[in-house]
């Protein structure tokens, strides 16, 4: 069966209820209605404790983490390489190369994991090296490689045994001349005449090689087989069988074990590039996740690189999007926000209703394609919306979102009021946090008129009285965040969902001048206490940006 596309459907960093519920949901909705694709919902952030409640309720399991959408080289057309192991002849792996096309042959032990490396280079530069007698011995040649070699049979001694001392010598002159030069385990390559290899077993070499086919006579086989020695014919000719012996040592003895560059399947590949072009080799062994080399990849496979494929919810800025969205390509988004920063290459379908939540636009469309919905999946996109419209007292709220929640409600089978209050107290059960992970828990960065930059956090609770504990904890962090990540103005919202207001902490240069000028009021005691707001989006946000824009306009 064929692998199917992967594609993510992802929300925002730092993701809420609605984040991650949303992206479950529409992957659930693309894979019924799509055969040849695999929809994925993944998370860019980390779960906070009302979603993970949620999730934890309807027995969902959390989205898998995806910090960074750019190409990585399991993203490359990976060359899968032959399978070829150390014992294996020069001449093997050249042919194994030719027929692949390859230049690079990765060794592999029988795990697969990668014992070296060879190139076309390194066998042409042994084939070079013709002056040195003792190259087969000294990479201990199987006898049976050097029969396979030059397309011989042993038919005389054990094919399995190993040449490993002596040099390898072409015996043609008459048996008195062949006594001055011819040493004990030597290797000689013979002619037909049988007191030419008399001669040559008398003087104890390891191996005879007889050339042209000729079959040699009992009484030599009969001698060799008492000393121990191999005798290999081949059909070839003694100049073709000089010629072709060396490459029947093993790989191991010139494979490339040291220091060898080498990437993973999970290396991103902005960060392999500079290796790359630091190297320069033709080809490099890939490894996977479990530790076994898988192929090959060049400098040529950026060319021909897939982008991941991402559908992207909740959200459409590039601040918020997962990281090097930029190296994605973009399928689809569904929101409910303001128009972002996000580029795509191409038209994509772009949904953005002003609704209050984006599980509410996934209602609509499990409708519009007649797909049921599941009890588990009612459940999720119901405690989003309760959780984004601040069960409804938020201004962002529509009727769609109620509409939409009390529907997924009977689906799901839970009183929404009931439902809230343990759901909200989940979320807010800050105690044990950091006032990093508070402060980071719903934060979001923002770019105004004139490059102005700030950031927004959230906690949303029922308790005032924990809303003043957080209080007391996050002002001496903020001031600390202060100018990270390009942020000059930084801000936190303190939502009291009963009481429908938010007191707003500030730091920063700047920050209280637009705060003041956003809301038309002064602080006091060092916050801004804005009675009826509850929504960052519909509320905050826009009354922010307009300050800065009257900010910018008094500066030029």
């Amino acid at each position: 069966m064929k692998n199917q596309e992967k594609i993510f459907v992802i929300g925002h960093k730092n993701p809420d209820t609605d984040s991650i519920c949303s992206a479950i949901a529409y992957a659930d909705i693309k894979n019924r209605s799509s055969q040849d694709r695999k929809y994925i919902a993944k998370r860019a952030g980390q779960i906070n404790e009302e979603t993970q409640y949620v999730l934890n309720r309807f027995g969902v399991q959390p989205p898998g983490y995806l910090g960074n959408i750019g190409t990585q080289v399991k993203d490359m057309d990976i060359r899968v390489s032959p399978e070829a192991d150390k014992s294996m002849s020069l001449k093997n792996a050249w042919d194994m190369m030719q027929e692949n096309s390859i230049v690079s042959l990765p060794i592999r032990d029988n795990d697969g994991r990668l014992e070296g490396l060879i190139t076309i280079g390194d066998i042409a530069k042994t084939y070079m090296d013709t002056t040195d007698s003792y190259l087969l011995s000294n990479a201990r040649t199987q006898y049976k490689r050097i029969a396979e070699t030059i397309d011989g049979i042993v038919i005389e001694g054990n094919e399995h045994g190993y040449f490993i001392k002596g040099k390898v010598l072409v015996g043609t002159a008459n048996p008195e001349m062949m006594k001055s030069y011819i040493e004990e385990d030597d290797m000689l390559i013979m002619g037909d005449r049988e007191e030419d290899h008399l001669q040559a077993i008398e003087q104890n070499v390891s191996c005879i090689i007889v050339g042209m086919g000729i079959e040699v006579s009992e009484k030599v086989i009969k001698l060799a087989h008492q000393k121990n020695i191999i005798i290999i014919m081949s059909p070839y000719d003694t100049f073709t069988i000089a010629r072709l012996i060396n490459q029947s040592i093993p790989v191991r003895y010139i494979m490339k074990t040291d220091n060898l560059v080498t990437f993973n399947t999970e290396d991103f590949t902005d960060d392999i590039q500079d290796v790359m072009i630091k190297h320069r080799h033709r080809a490099f062994p890939v490894i996977n996740k479990r530790g076994k080399c898988v192929g090959t990849i060049s400098r040529r496979n950026f060319l021909d690189m897939h982008k991941k494929q991402v559908i992207l919810v909740d959200h459409n800025e590039k601040d918020q999007a997962v990281d090097n969205i930029e190296k994605a390509d973009i399928l689809e988004i569904i929101d409910h926000h303001k128009l972002g920063s996000l580029e795509t290459m191409k038209p994509i379908s772009f949904r953005n209703q002003p609704v209050g939540c984006t599980a509410t636009i996934m209602y609509q469309i499990y409708g519009e394609q007649r797909l049921e919905i599941s009890p588990k999946i009612a459940g999720l996109l119901c405690a989003a919306i309760i959780s984004d419209t601040l069960m409804f007292r938020s201004p962002t709220c529509t009727l769609h979102d109620k509409m939409a929640a009390g529907a997924l409600a009977l689906i799901a089978d839970i009183d929404i009021e009931d439902f809230a209050k343990d759901m909200f107290k989940a979320g807010s059960n800050l105690k044990d946090k950091s006032p990093e992970e508070i402060f980071y828990q719903d934060y979001k960065k923002f770019i105004a008129e004139g490059e102005i930059t700030f950031g927004v956090g959230q906690i949303s609770s029922m308790d005032s009285e924990e809303l003043k504990e957080i209080k007391e904890r996050l002002v001496p962090f903020m001031i600390s965040e202060y100018g990270r990540h390009g942020v000059s103005r930084v801000y936190f919202m303190l939502t009291n969902i009963m009481e429908e207001s938010t007191e707003l902490l500030f730091y920063g240069d700047g920050s209280e001048e637009m705060a003041k000028i956003a809301f038309q009021m002064d602080p006091v005691n060092g916050t801004f206490h804005l009675k009826g707001v509850v929504s960052r989006k519909k509320q905050l946000i826009p009354a922010l940006m307009e300050a800065a824009q009257i900010i910018q306009s008094d500066y030029n």
